[in-house]
């Protein structure tokens, strides 16, 4: 059986790791490319055509067969609810407060300030009018994915959330009726992006796409960016773990659990240790022994680095910008440059915040974690800026802002601050 390989960041390894960590950090959206042209036509025909082409794509790819249950009612969601296990319904409770606690603790605030007497600059804090989230329904229910990309955006005070998914199971639906989700329909893929994107006579458009699909979910979502804001490009799950004093079994268990998602998941153990390296490589083969799922993605993309030192392997860490870091010590945060979520410590479980932390779990992939964090409630709102002058400070700051004026070439712009400064008494 295939198993996860091990390279070396030193010696005569040194070459291919080099190789191996160049193709890494360029991962990330190649694979679309394969996919573009069916998403191409796909999209195109759904803002052409509308319901008659969200209907025949809905058909054809989500089983949809009676267009009249394309909007799931409520009473669908509520029996969905009352079906459930109670002790499930505990949980997705308490995974929802947990997630909306957090996402209320990272609101931003609408502020004021006084610079200089009779200015006044500040920032208004305002929701979105409209998002719509999309939650997979491939090999797995995921009512998390629901919490995670809901809840933000109701605590954001996003007027209308609209939620896409297909073949959606019992649980999402249920999830949904605990968030009182009003608007639900029953659709995925490429054709569900261009119907929240550019609108049908049955699904309103929205101001914004969020949440993680297959390669068909995302190349719509990249077609459909100019027209319609989207959060990211979410590709495959990704693990790394950098551990120098970690427990072999429980970071195997982590690299299988990320592993299980997907086949392309990126599953990495970076470490100084032979010998952990060692014993972390005999734990994954044994855990994703009766896992298919977990063992493909492992032999693909599994690989476990020996770093030539501490500080190599977190120079290595940082290039590859992981979706998800776990690593030893709350100490380690202060080298952290790059990563979507940090866990820390062999408690901290990577499944814990797939579902019940707190932080959202739709995260940056592909590298992206360069540049951006996770989902949050920031995707939900946007920032006004705000001036207020009174006469005495215009008369401070107006002549230095025409003379920036002029030296731009733009006597307009000078002389309507001038017109201001001229007066005798300015209003």
């Amino acid at each position: 059986m295939k198993t996860i390989r091990t390279i070396r960041a030193k010696g005569r390894g040194a070459e291919q790791t080099e190789r191996v960590l160049s193709a890494l950090e360029r991962r990330g959206g190649a694979a679309l490319d394969a996919v573009l042209p069916a998403v191409k036509r796909i999209v195109a025909a759904v803002r052409k055509q509308g319901d008659r082409a969200l209907f025949r794509y809905a058909k054809q790819f989500d089983g949809l067969t009676d267009t009249a249950n394309l909007r799931i009612t409520p009473e669908e969601m509520q029996a969905a609810w009352e079906t459930i296990d109670s002790a499930l319904r505990g949980a997705l409770s308490t995974a929802a407060d947990q997630i909306r606690g957090f996402a209320i603790n990272q609101l931003p605030s609408s502020w004021s300030d006084s610079p200089i007497p009779g200015l006044m600059t500040g920032q208004l804090v305002r929701a979105l009018a409209s998002v719509g989230c999309y939650v997979p329904s491939g090999r797995h229910p995921l009512p998390s994915t629901l919490l995670m990309t809901v809840i933000p955006a109701q605590v954001a005070g996003v007027h209308r959330v609209v939620v896409v998914s297909p073949r959606p199971a019992p649980e999402t639906l249920a999830a949904a009726h605990l968030l009182g989700i009003a608007e639900f329909y029953r659709i995925g893929g490429a054709h569900a992006v261009a119907a929240l994107a550019y609108g049908t006579a049955s699904v309103g458009r929205v101001d914004k796409i969020v949440g993680p699909g297959n390669l068909f979910v995302t190349a719509a979502k990249r077609l459909v960016a100019f027209d319609c804001a989207i959060d990211m490009l979410a590709g495959p799950t990704e693990i790394v773990v950098t551990s120098e004093r970690g427990n072999a079994a429980d970071i195997a268990s982590d690299l299988v659990a990320q592993a299980e998602h997907d086949p392309e998941a990126l599953a990495i153990f970076i470490t100084t240790r032979a010998d952990l390296a060692k014993a972390v490589v005999a734990e994954v083969k044994l855990r994703s022994r009766n896992n298919a799922v977990a063992r493909e993605a492992l032999s693909r993309n599994g690989l476990v680095i020996v770093a030539s030192s501490v500080e190599e392997a977190r120079e290595i860490t940082n290039r590859l910008a992981p979706e998800h870091l776990t690593v030893d010590a709350p100490s380690d945060l202060d080298w952290v440059e790059n990563a979507g979520s940090v866990f820390i410590g062999r408690w901290s479980a990577q499944p814990m915040g797939d579902y019940i932390s707190g932080p959202n779990h739709t995260l940056p992939t592909g590298g992206m974690a360069r540049v951006r964090g996770g989902l949050s409630v920031n995707d939900f709102v946007k920032l006004i800026t705000v001036q207020q002058y009174s006469a005495q400070a215009l008369r401070a700051l107006g002549p230095k802002a025409a003379l920036i004026a002029n030296a731009e070439g733009l006597t307009a712009h000078a002389e309507a601050i001038r017109t201001r400064l001229k007066k005798r008494r300015p209003q």
